[in-house]
């Protein structure tokens, strides 16, 4: 397992994309396209490497995870313990009534995933410093293999490894534009992916989520190819 993932990381290194190109999926694209076949073992587009929260500082994700500017994807296994060699990730709390957001589909409005959300804090748990590294992590729901296997890819085991939807998240990282928020209510202006770039990219704010969600919800078909 440790030697696909060396070799889905050389590939994702060794991509050569034309100027103006950029990884930017929907959440809807990610649960479906990516964490869905990747959980399932389907194929997919080795492109998002795996890797373990606990290892490493999100700082150090360049290089290591796929990246677009400062935004980085990767796989990594459900864990509670989120504790790191410098900080911890701690989990937000968005409307102070829900500690997630459902991903639904266009199609039929199927809820198919959900989104935690986190911030990073160096120090000792729970007295750290909050930085300006926020996280959004994603998880299939168990809906999808009940309610939607019509529409979605069949899955298969291969030998003896076990369908793993509750094991693997995928997560996004990035860096937000300031971290003296505490009370999260100017949302528009601490949780974007970042500035506008030198190439003339303008990375926008993360669908505003903390503000509206229902309203930033994209609609991509649920289709896979």
């Amino acid at each position: 397992m440790e030697d696909d993932h060396d070799e889905n990381n050389n590939m994702m290194m060794n991509m050569n994309l034309p100027p103006g190109f950029q990884f930017c999926p929907t959440d809807e694209e990610l649960v479906l396209h990516f964490l869905y076949r990747e959980a399932l073992l389907l194929p997919s587009h080795p492109v998002i490497p795996h890797l373990n929260l606990r290892l490493l500082d999100p700082w150090q994700f360049y290089g290591r995870a796929l990246s677009c500017g400062n935004v980085h994807y990767l796989f990594s296994k459900v864990t509670k313990n989120k504790t790191t060699e410098n900080g911890y990730w701690k989990e937000l709390d968005i409307d102070h009534q829900h500690h997630q957001h459902d991903i639904h589909t266009s199609p039929g409005n199927c809820r198919v995933g959900v989104k935690k959300y986190y911030v990073f804090c160096v120090g000792v748990h729970p007295t750290g410093t909050q930085t300006r590294w926020a996280m959004e992590e994603y998880r299939i729901c168990k809906s999808v293999f009940t309610t939607s296997t019509s529409t979605l890819p069949n899955y298969k085991t291969r030998g003896k490894h076990k369908l793993n939807y509750n094991k693997l998240v995928l997560c996004r990282v990035h860096e937000r534009k300031s971290s003296t928020d505490s009370s999260y209510h100017d949302h528009e202006q601490t949780f974007c992916y970042g500035d506008d770039d030198d190439n003339g990219t303008e990375l926008s704010c993360l669908d505003e989520m903390f503000l509206s969600l229902d309203d930033d919800l994209e609609e991509i078909s649920m289709q896979i190819n």
